[in-house]
């Protein structure tokens, strides 16, 4: 378990249970630990900014996990780890509907900025680099990576209503996932509890369920990091209309965050962003225009687990007009597809 010395503290293996370290059936596992209280020498390193989202109790104020699916685990690498809570079967991301695959659960993570305990949960997450990598433990369209996220202090139902106002960015990155079987609902991330969800709510907080799967532990720094942004903003932004300084210091946040996703790129990174703010106005208005619509209505492959359109979802705005060929080769274009 953690343990707490003069250097702050050590994420290690807690030997409480030992099918920790194997495969058990779906829901059958051991309980997720919440790994989020640290000691000061920990906390030394956060930013003035920063510090303002971890608790007097010496607790990170936001907490994190993750879902990483797979169609199998690297066999020679199944054991207990720091990061993970239990390994379990799941039917939904096998290689095909008729083989199980397998879904590596964390324990309940802080979330904070950049610092030295933010750099002991990377490590974790290094340290687990069998599992998570897709050269080891891989995957494929069938997988997903659910997020979750809470806030302490913040019923599940505020965090939805907060978290939504920062969230364009999040259907921009995983924009191939609009309209996947597995989150097909609750498109404007309203308060509901519906299981196959773009979000749900949870008796803790609310679970992304659109970002795709993970494929390396790059990838996940770079999701924890992004998740940490909004949370940020969301929990710290009063209610009513996100202002314009608003939106202008998200950007400015969210956008490195954005370009390492796209290994450099900055103009498709930027197409992600100005795609995300068509999006968030999507899930302010329920009003679809011609950036946003062809997510919704293009008939994805059924062989990819996307499936067709959502008239019921939404509205179409006056330049909503949609021609699947022209749109497609826009996207494909603009480097979207």
């Amino acid at each position: 378990m953690s343990t707490l010395i003069e250097t702050g503290i050590t994420f290690d293996r807690l030997y409480d249970d030992e099918s920790r370290g194997r495969i058990v059936p779906y829901k059958c596992g051991a309980k997720s630990i919440d790994r989020s209280k640290a000691r000061r020498a920990d906390i030394v390193g956060l930013s003035n900014y920063d510090r303002k989202n971890v608790l007097d109790s010496d607790e990170a104020r936001f907490t994190i996990g993750f879902e990483i699916e797979k169609n199998r685990l690297h066999r020679d690498s199944l054991r207990e780890y720091p990061v993970f809570a239990r390994f379990e079967t799941d039917a939904s991301c096998g290689f095909d509907s008729s083989v199980k695959g397998h879904e590596a659960i964390t324990h309940i993570l802080p979330l904070i900025g950049r610092s030295l305990w933010r750099t002991k949960v990377y490590n974790m997450f290094n340290e687990a680099h069998n599992i998570i990598d897709d050269a080891y433990s891989p995957s494929n369209v069938r997988c997903g990576g659910h997020i979750h996220l809470a806030c302490k202090g913040m019923n599940p139902w505020e965090l939805m209503d907060r978290v939504r106002r920062f969230s364009g960015v999040v259907y921009a990155l995983y924009r191939k996932r609009i309209g996947n079987y597995f989150c097909r609902a609750n498109t404007r991330m309203y308060n509901e509890s519906m299981k196959y969800s773009v979000a749900k709510l949870n008796d803790y907080g609310i679970e992304f369920r659109i970002p795709s799967r993970v494929t390396s532990v790059k990838q996940i720094m770079r999701r924890y990091e992004l998740m940490y942004t909004i949370m940020d903003f969301a929990c710290n932004t009063p209610d009513g209309d996100v202002t314009s300084a608003v939106k202008a210091k998200f950007r400015s946040a969210v956008m490195p965050i954005i370009i390492s996703m796209c290994e450099g790129n900055k103009d498709q990174a930027k197409t992600i962003y100005e795609l995300g703010m068509h999006f968030q106005d999507y899930i302010n208005t329920g009003v679809v225009n011609k950036h946003t619509i062809g997510w919704f209505e293009r008939r994805w492959s059924t062989r990819d687990y996307r499936k067709g359109t959502f008239y019921t979802f939404y509205t179409r705005g006056l330049d909503s007009r949609f021609d699947e060929y022209t749109w497609i080769n826009a996207q494909r274009e603009i480097g979207l597809l």
